[in-house]
């Protein structure tokens, strides 16, 4: 499948599969919380009501970072799915990031800026993991390029298996799940006042939304790459971790930014830089000398000579001596 397919199918299917995660997430915490919970496509509904709603803003200028926001976060996925640079990837990302906290600042909001502040927080505790997951990928391909990871031979698990783990870890903290939904969180059972979002309503709000459903397709997307070997095994490990996140933000409460903080940057020594660590001194290790194998020596020449006739002697001439 050529990059320019694989990119017009993440732009059109991105926002549909996103929106049903978010429904399925709805749908299982509810269940899981012993409540009936919304229908599968209420996302949706939501999405189209907030668009349609006037947009209530404090400052004008705040809906253009939320416009870059949501144009970087596809923008990020679009060069995944393209197979680009890994490292431009996380750039892109970043940058996404930071539009998002602008967009909250400008609103001066005491909950949107307190939000702000946290997300800050947040970045600076998932982006070193980040990085080190896209240089242990490279230290087992030789690639950053993501076509060149997918195509790898075998399963990156095996030799990522700690950077796997604290991926996993950081992820919980970019789905916006307990215990890391410091800035915002999707669900009401957290509090009331949703944070970097308070300020935010209207398509500005939808818009949010919308960037979160591309967000979460592309990170899913980045879990399949450790099994991008055997496709189907990285589909069902997708689904899996979606799943293991919404079980972890059900089962624990909310931790202190201090906490997530200091937990996440554990994870990332221990877990990231560790197998970072071990990988480098296993691949630097000094390969067992070839084993020399003796030249055949050379033919030994024989000369072979004819025996030679031993000269023999002429025979002696007798001479007349003719007298006349």
């Amino acid at each position: 499948m050529s990059p320019w397919t694989r990119l017009l199918i993440y732009l059109v299917a991105a926002p549909i599969l996103g929106g049903l995660l978010a429904g399925w997430d709805r749908r299982i915490t509810a269940r899981m919380q012993s409540r009936q919970g919304p229908p599968i496509l209420q996302p949706f509904y939501d999405v189209l009501k907030l668009w349609k709603k006037e947009n209530v803003v404090v400052r004008r200028s705040q809906n253009y970072y939320i416009f870059f926001f949501l144009l970087f976060t596809v923008f990020t996925g679009g060069l995944f799915f393209a197979g680009a640079d890994l490292l431009l990837v996380i750039f892109a990302l970043t940058l996404a990031a930071i539009f998002f906290v602008l967009g909250a600042y400008k609103a001066s909001s005491p909950y949107s800026f307190v939000g702000a502040e946290r997300e800050l927080i947040q970045m600076m505790a998932y982006e070193p993991m980040v990085l080190l997951t896209a240089i242990g990928m490279y230290m087992v391909t030789k690639s950053f390029h993501v076509h060149d990871i997918a195509g790898h031979g075998s399963l990156l698990i095996f030799a990522l298996p700690g950077v796997f783990l604290g991926f996993l870890y950081t992820l919980e903290i970019k789905f916006r799940k307990s215990p890391f939904d410091l800035s915002c969180s999707h669900h009401a059972h957290q509090e009331l006042v949703r944070g970097i979002t308070t300020e935010f309503s209207g398509r500005s709000l939808a818009m949010i939304e919308i960037a979160h459903w591309y967000e979460n397709v592309f990170l899913l997307a980045w879990v399949f790459l450790f099994f991008a070997a055997m496709p189907a095994l990285g589909i069902v490990m997708s689904v899996a971790v979606f799943l293991f996140m919404i079980f972890v933000d059900n089962v624990f409460a909310r931790l202190k930014w201090q906490a997530a903080l200091k937990s996440a940057w554990a994870v990332t020594v221990v877990l990231g830089f560790g197998n970072i660590l071990v990988l480098s001194l296993w691949s630097g290790k000094p390969a067992a000398p070839p084993a020399v194998v003796d030249a055949p020596s050379a033919p030994v020449m024989v000369e072979t000579t004819t025996p030679k006739l031993a000269a023999q002697p002429l025979p002696a001439t007798t001479t007349t001596d003719r007298r006349n």
